[in-house]
């Protein structure tokens, strides 16, 4: 008995102690940074509730800074969790430079899990005779409500302290405080003041004062920061009357319904408005006679993801009233085959399903967004110029299967195309009329062998200088375009030395020599490149293809011909300091929205 007591007694013991075991693993695995890699608590942006629905823009964080923080430090090598400390100690100084606050001492105690900024309007009187100044709001959850009030309190005495002169208003039961006079509207008879120390001198317009910065805790929830007292009693009017927020915008909430639950943070961009506050009316949309806008879209909505090697951003553009989006479901299941002849060091790719659609789509949907279609048109215009056709019309029209664009860099540092298409009854016309263009530009179409591949090129014959007199006549040929078949895809290339790279990843169609063999297994094609998969692996596999660009590689040639990426690369250092590569992928269309999303790959050096 005594035995059967003891082993009974020493099972008991296992199983409280598994159980214990259970229990913490359960405690520690919930408490671990990479449960972000989940999303965080919250599904969706409280704070929209103060922000209008005619908001340029809106970003929130649905996390707390110190959880991301440690997923930073979690996901690091070991060897650069230092470097990755030092960096986000940066970015804390950066963003409260110069107004006097210790993060970790006076924020951090009460912080929730929401970080909202929203710009609010482009011009806060809607003024534009005393010059424009827009609204931001910030609006952060608090967990500790007293903390709060304390901070408020602490950071206004430093300011009177100061010598800044300070107002308290209450406006619809809400407290807000700002320092100086307010420079916006005059407040209904219902708001009562009370200034600590009265203004010496009536305020200016709007224009000519810089921000007044205005403080507000509504209930236990939410403190509210922004550059306006104007501002604040907007978005309070805002929460009273649901109906001007941007939560209560249906469109709003239907993107939010189609973005997954995984969100660390949201997005929202309302086009026209962004145009007006950046003062760029190529955003604004082009008014028809009936006052309509011609921009097929009118806002939108990003899902921010954290993955293990960089952020997911899950997109749903909106169709802007009065315009209507076919529904389209998505056309692939894995990455096209036309992918196979793309060496791996090409730095910048576009692959997918039926060009003919997609390029119409994106023409008529870019049409009114000035920037964005030159960057679409410019590469584009080159590749015209170079080779005298019509891109939509002589090298898209005949492409409604695969297809794959990529581009490959060269030792001279003339960057070269290629161009694949999976083969279909109207292939062969359609290249045939490609080398006739060609011959009406005076280029000369013949054959080629480049090693055992067979192939035709389009080039420009001239005549060698004599060295001497009785020296024989030499053709030199200048080479425009190259191109021949591979299996059921037709290759084309701007040069014999495209050509080459691509055959030497491109699959053949018989038995290769040794030699052959060699020089294959030391080169991949970008479908073969670890680079590549890594780059697409948080994209859902049915998609409509892939925009990939590797950052690192065009990073200096973009630098070279856009000045002013220079500049965004100052301002967003961390960022472009840790970026590796964009991938961009379209998920089809459903009721009036377009989904999609963007994979930033970050690196650890």
């Amino acid at each position: 008995m005594k035995s059967r007591s003891f082993f009974l007694g020493l099972g008991a013991m296992v199983v409280a102690l598994l159980l214990v075991a259970v229990v913490g693993c359960s405690w520690v695995a919930a408490q671990s940074p990479l449960t972000l890699l989940q999303g965080g608590k919250l599904s969706s942006p409280a704070a929209a509730m103060f922000v209008p629905k005619q908001s340029p823009g809106m970003v929130s964080l649905l996390v707390k800074p110190d959880r991301l923080e440690a997923f930073r430090l979690a996901v690091a090598a070991p060897g650069e969790r230092r470097r990755a400390r030092a960096e986000l100690e940066t970015i804390k100084q950066t963003l409260l430079a110069g107004q006097g606050v210790d993060y970790d001492a006076d924020i951090k105690p009460w912080l929730g899990d929401e970080i909202t900024v929203a710009v609010t309007s482009a011009d806060i009187d809607r003024d534009t005779g005393n010059g424009l100044q827009p609204g931001y709001l910030l609006a952060a959850t608090t967990e500790d409500p007293q903390r709060a009030r304390e901070f408020l309190q602490l950071f206004w005495q430093k300011r009177a302290i100061a010598g800044t002169n300070l107002v308290f208003e209450q406006y619809s039961g809400v407290n807000l405080i700002y320092g100086g006079t307010d420079p916006g509207a005059k407040p209904p008879d219902s708001a009562k003041k009370r200034a600590v120390k009265p203004a010496e001198s009536p305020s200016p317009t709007l224009s000519a004062l810089p921000s007044t910065l205005t403080s507000a805790v509504v209930g236990d929830r939410f403190v509210l920061f922004a550059n306006s007292p104007k501002v604040l009693r907007d978005a309070i009017n805002n929460v009273q009357a649901p109906d001007l927020s941007l939560s209560s915008s249906r469109a709003y909430r239907q993107a939010l319904e189609r973005l997954p639950d995984r969100q660390i943070g949201v997005t929202f961009v309302n086009l026209p408005q962004l145009g007006r506050w950046l003062g760029n009316p190529e955003l604004t949309g082009t008014p028809t006679p009936d006052g309509a806008d011609r921009q097929l879209f009118d806002s939108l909505v990003v899902g921010l993801e954290l993955a293990r090697q960089g952020i997911l951003a899950e997109t749903a553009l909106l169709a802007a009233p009065g315009q209507t989006l076919a529904a389209t479901q998505p056309a692939l299941t894995q990455p096209v085959g036309a992918l196979q002849f793309l060496p791996a060091a090409a730095p910048v790719a576009a692959s997918g399903q039926n060009l003919r659609q997609l390029w119409a789509e994106l023409t008529s949907g870019l049409a009114n967004y000035g920037v964005l279609s030159a960057l679409l048109n410019q590469p584009i215009a080159t590749l015209e110029r170079q080779w005298g056709v019509t891109f939509a019309d002589d090298l898209v029209n005949w492409v409604d299967r695969e297809f794959a664009l990529g581009v490959l860099p060269q030792p001279n540092g003339n960057p070269e195309l290629v161009f694949v298409a999976e083969k279909t009854a109207t292939t062969a016309p359609a290249l045939e009329h490609l080398d006739a263009i060609a011959q009406q530009h005076g280029l000369s179409v013949g054959p080629v062998a480049i090693g055992s591949q067979n192939a035709l090129t389009w080039a420009k014959l001239s005549t060698t200088n004599k060295r001497s007199k009785n020296a024989p006549t030499l053709l030199q040929a200048d080479v425009e375009g190259v191109r021949t078949t591979v299996n059921q895809y037709e290759v084309l290339t701007t040069s014999v030395a495209a050509m080459e790279q691509v055959l030497a990843v491109a699959p053949q169609p018989s038995k290769k020599s040794a030699q052959k063999s060699a020089q294959k297994s030391a080169q991949k094609s970008l479908l073969q490149s670890p680079a590549f998969k890594q780059a697409i692996a948080p994209i859902a596999s049915q998609n409509d293809g892939y925009l990939y660009i590797d950052w690192q590689r065009v990073k200096q040639p973009l630098e070279q011909r856009i000045p002013a990426l220079k500049l965004a690369e100052l301002a967003g250092k961390p960022f472009f300091d840790h970026l590796r590569s964009l991938t961009i992928s379209s998920y089809g269309s459903e009721a009036n929205v377009r989904r999609g999303a963007v994979f930033v790959q970050l690196k650890d050096t």
